[in-house]
């Protein structure tokens, strides 16, 4: 004998149970998540310190630590909020090469040693462009900004980045 002859209640609520289901399976599938429309919002974000001969500028960085989220970088991205950027880690340091495929706001790029030196700053790269971009250092770490920020705040080569990845950079001199 089935199940809902003996207690019509049960059936009632498996059917609402499978229905409450299905909406929330349609609405989820439905709605883009919050990270694919706005990816700078859901990440999480970490302060950066640049000391600079005007100032400490403060940032709030995304982390790329692996290859794919440094494959990924900061493509697709709209817009990038003031004092943000992405922070790409590279162990051990090397010879590391930046482009802009598929990005679609102009960038600084500012390479930085083990030590936490800013060695090479790649001012205002053109959004999609394939070219190749590289600093003539091994390099550590690369941090990427809104394009023009970095002369706008004197951001210059020579200048000290302390982050906690970046141990050398932050014991005292």
């Amino acid at each position: 004998m089935p199940l809902h002859r003996n207690r019509p209640g049960a059936f009632f609520l498996a059917q609402a149970l499978f229905a409450f289901a299905t909406l929330a399976w349609i609405f989820q599938a439905a709605t883009p998540s919050l990270a694919q429309e706005n990816p700078v919002e859901e990440a999480q974000r970490e302060i950066l310190l640049v000391e600079s001969k005007n100032g400490t500028h403060r940032f709030q960085v995304e982390l790329a630590l692996n290859a794919e989220e440094r494959n990924r970088g900061l493509m697709e991205r709209q817009s990038l909020p003031p004092a943000s950027g992405m922070l790409f880690l590279f162990e051990p340091p090397r010879r590391v090469g930046m482009w802009m495929k598929n990005t679609l706001i102009p960038l600084d790029m500012l390479f930085i040693d083990s030590g936490g030196i800013i060695r090479f700053i790649a001012h205002r790269r053109q959004p999609h462009s394939l070219d190749v971009v590289s600093a003539p250092v091994l390099t550590k770490a690369v941090l990427e900004i809104i394009g023009g920020q970095a002369a706008e705040l004197g951001i210059a080569v020579g200048d000290k980045v302390r982050h906690r990845l970046l141990p050398a950079a932050n014991q005292e001199e």
